[in-house]
């Protein structure tokens, strides 16, 4: 049964040329002018292509000392097309759950696979790549840094040689740092990418660090004698007299292998999802300062550097240092772009308000997962339905509180590393990011789609690339892969050339297996290009306004106008087939399809949408 949800509750609740260093700069609000033009492809650097099995992970690049799983003798590197809930010989002999074992799986994505892959990210239409961590980090992920101001020794070609060369730095001295393997394999990444005109923005979380971070490993064996004992929130160090340990120390969000750097000159509680003033610790803030400057100039040469950076746990980190963080960037490089993760403000119902991140200089832009939660409850078929009305008054309500270029220039999120893949959210009914794995509910659905859930996401695309804001693509999604939250949106990508294991989607569940087909899906990879195409080639999708002409029931219309240009869009969520009325006299061709429509009205197919374009009659 559906419960619909009032409209004002949905308001509340949905709310939620480049230069050298040393010339001056005018500091705006602005986002970037190339930031409304760009479409946005999400890479996973470990799950994306294995380029190079020479640099696979080992026991000794996963190493961490927080593991609460030791790796097993037998461990080895999982076969990228093995199906995804079958368990490894070396997992099957541990005695953690499925998703637990999950954390020591490894494919061996690295970096010459992302450049082996370029010219299909350029084919695609891609005009800018965000890559999650690429720092040096023991997990899959890379948020537990080893070293922020290093690349990652197994996405590089020679892990061994590259240690070799960190252990000869002193890394809290940039005139020592030196330039490993995998460093100079990500900036050719880079150059490539600019030679493709494909931009290239960088994740890091400046809150945290993992428990093999050169800084914190100086703290366990030196404890209060250490010199960066400040660094991070102890509570108490160790005292050598008595046989118990009493050091404690607060990690982020209480994940002890993820200890948290120093805030300084707070102002009242923080509390999680609320910006707060503040600072980081100024040796810290030091440390942040000479990484973000290595990559965006590297030596001194900002054109070979990167574009902006991705800004993971935003909210944790208090709005002082981020206001000078902003201006730092900006005055290496100005047409650089900042980008926040300002999501909850308290899960799962309520989004955070993102307003006091766009204005003053923090970022130009959010993760608009702000647009992303209504749109689903609009063109899924969903617990929690809205229609087209509630829709337009979620929509206005975000872009109303900011400025027209920061709208524009926002990175227009539907699905990413940390939730269900796109396909997955909209086959299930449920909330929002609310138990959407099978261990949360058994009744979650985490195999392959039914046909209407495919009709409903090529809508919801139709929407996202007409719209405000720069879209974005999560690898992956782009081929047809299903996945429910976080670890299983993780899985790796389903290369054409591959032959999968087929996967049952009765997954971890006591059940009868059922087996799916898995691989590369040419009709949906290939609607994903026509909206790039279509995207890329009408510059008003980009500049232009928006001017909703109606919104009723299912049936959703906008224009979009730049000047003298202008494009109709027509949507309908709903099964049946609507009518719907345009001027009487004009013309209308179908941009997609060149499909013509004239006289006074249209039919729109159930789950159906066009762009159109005046012609003369």
């Amino acid at each position: 049964m559906r419960h619909l949800i009032p409209v004002i509750l949905i308001l509340f609740n949905l709310s939620a040329c480049q230069n050298t260093p040393n010339q001056p700069k005018k500091l705006t609000d602005t986002p970037p002018a190339w930031a409304k033009d760009v479409i946005w492809y999400q890479i996973f650097v470990e799950r994306f292509n294995n380029g190079d099995s020479s640099n696979d992970p080992s026991p000794e690049t996963m190493y961490a000392a927080s593991n609460f799983i030791e790796t097993p003798q037998n461990w080895s590197v999982t076969s990228w097309t093995q199906e995804w809930y079958q368990e490894e010989e070396w997992a099957r002999k541990d005695v953690q759950d499925f998703y637990a074992n999950l954390q020591l799986r490894r494919y061996g994505g690295d970096l010459q696979g992302v450049l082996n892959k370029l010219d299909y990210i350029q084919d695609l239409g891609i005009t800018a790549i965000y890559f999650n961590p690429l720092n040096d980090a023991p997990s899959l992920h890379k948020y537990d840094a080893r070293n922020y101001h290093h690349i990652d020794v197994t996405f590089g070609p020679d892990p061994k040689g590259d240690m070799e060369i960190m252990a000869s730095e002193d890394p809290n001295d940039p005139s020592t740092w030196k330039w490993t393997s995998a460093d100079k394999l990500f900036l050719k990444v880079i150059d490539e990418c600019h030679k493709r005109n494909i931009r290239v923005v960088l994740d890091y979380s400046w809150n945290h660090t993992g428990v093999e971070f050169w800084a914190w490993k100086d703290i366990i064996k030196n404890q209060g004698e250490s010199k960066y004992k400040d660094w991070y929130k102890i509570k108490s160090f160790d005292d050598p007299t008595t046989e118990e340990n009493e050091f404690e120390y607060e990690g982020w969000l209480n994940i002890m292998s993820l200890p948290a750097l120093t805030k300084v000159n707070t102002q009242g509680e923080h509390k999680p999802g609320h910006p707060f003033e503040g600072d980081l610790h100024p040796e810290v803030k030091k440390h942040v300062y000479d990484v973000t400057k290595r990559w965006l100039a590297p030596n001194g040469d900002v054109s070979k550097g990167l574009d902006g950076y991705r800004l993971d746990v935003a909210d944790h980190i208090p709005m002082g240092f981020w206001r000078d963080y902003y201006k730092y960037v900006k005055s290496i490089n100005p047409e650089a772009y900042l980008v926040g993760e300002i999501w909850w403000e308290e899960w799962p119902d309520k989004l955070m308000n993102p307003v006091p991140y766009l204005r003053g200089g923090v970022f130009d832009a959010v993760m608009h997962y702000q647009v992303y939660r209504p749109a689903r409850y609009f063109f899924a078929k969903s617990d929690y339905q809205i229609d087209a009305a509630q829709l337009v008054d979620s929509l206005n309500y975000q872009w109303g509180r900011i400025s027209d270029a920061t709208a524009k220039g926002m990175m227009n999120v539907a699905a990413t590393h940390d939730t269900p893949r796109l396909l997955t959210s909209f086959a299930n009914p449920g909330k929002y990011k609310y138990k959407a794995k099978p261990n949360d509910d058994e009744n979650y659905i985490t195999g392959k789609p039914d046909e209407e859930t495919y009709r409903r996401v090529k809508l919801y695309l139709l929407h996202q690339f007409t719209s405000i804001g720069a879209p974005h693509i999560w690898n992956g999604d782009e081929m047809g892969m299903w996945g429910s939250d976080d670890p299983d949106c993780r899985k790796p990508l389903w290369w054409p050339e591959y032959t999968f294991d087929d996967e049952n989607k009765n997954s971890i569940h006591d059940k009868e297996p059922e087996y799916v087909e898995v691989g590369f899906n040419a009709d949906l990879h290939g609607y994903y290009k026509q909206m790039t195409k279509l995207r890329n080639e009408n510059l008003v999708l980009k500049e232009g306004s928006i001017e909703f002409v109606k919104a009723e029931g299912s049936l959703l219309v906008y224009n979009r106008i730049n000047g003298n240009e202008k494009v109709l869009v027509v949507l309908n969520a709903g099964e049946k087939g609507l009518s719907y009325e345009f001027s009487s006299g004009k013309k209308y061709m179908d941009i997609l399809s060149g499909e013509i429509f004239e006289g006074n009205q249209m039919l729109v197919e159930g789950i159906s949408g066009h762009v159109l374009k005046e012609v003369e009659n």
